[in-house]
Order: C-alpha cells, then sequence, then structure tokens
C-alpha cells in the first residue's frame, strides 16, 4: 500500500526558502520519476518539478531557477528547495510519480505573504 505524506509548509514571506520533504512506503522513489505538483485555490493541479530515476530534473518555466527538486534514495525521499518564493505560489503542494498514482498524500500547505 502506498503512502506519501508531505511536510514543510506553512505561512512563509514572499522572498522565503522553504523546503519541503515528502516521505514515501509502498514505493521506491529511486525507480521511479518522481515529482512535486501544486494546486492553488481554484486552479488545477499543476505538475511544479520533476526528478527521473537517473538524475534529470525538470521545471516549470514559472518556477525555473528558483526551486530546486532533490531525491535521498537512502531515504526514500524526495525534497522540493524553494526560493525567492513569490505570493502566487501559494498552493497545496503534493508529491507524487510521474505518470500520478491514483492515490495522493493529504499534501502540505504552503501560504505566502506579500
Amino acid at each position: 500500500q502506498v503512502q506519501l505524506v508531505e511536510s514543510g509548509g506553512g505561512l512563509v514571506q514572499a522572498g522565503g526558502s522553504p523546503r519541503l520533504s515528502c516521505a514515501a512506503s509502498g514505493i521506491i522513489f529511486s525507480l521511479n520519476t518522481v515529482a512535486w505538483y501544486r494546486q492553488a485555490p481554484g486552479k488545477q493541479r499543476e505538475l511544479v518539478a520533476r526528478i527521473s530515476s537517473i538524475g534529470s530534473t525538470n521545471y516549470a518555466d514559472s518556477v525555473k531557477g528558483r526551486f530546486t527538486i532533490s531525491r535521498d534514495n537512502a531515504k526514500n525521499m524526495v525534497y522540493l528547495q524553494m526560493n525567492s518564493l513569490k505570493p502566487e505560489g501559494t498552493a497545496v503542494y503534493y508529491c507524487n510519480r510521474t505518470p500520478s498514482l491514483t492515490y495522493w498524500g493529504k499534501g502540505t500547505q504552503v501560504t505566502v505573504s506579500s
């Protein structure tokens, strides 16, 4: 049974640099392309960043140069370092593989104050 637990969100000032973490069980991140997604109020969920099984990364244009996705294979965890956070970054952030599983974790809320 897959479980994904996201953490690290909270209230952050614009320009802040929080780091999100995702712990997984029931799925081996190193064998999958894993991504961070976010869903802002009233909007569809969007893919923000992904890291492949061989470590190559891709980012949405809106976060390129500011966000960094990384993975710790030994801990089976994925991280999202967010720098220079903007108010439009307010959203619930989720981790999942891509293509995504049917199952989604609860996500972690990031609220950016201007």
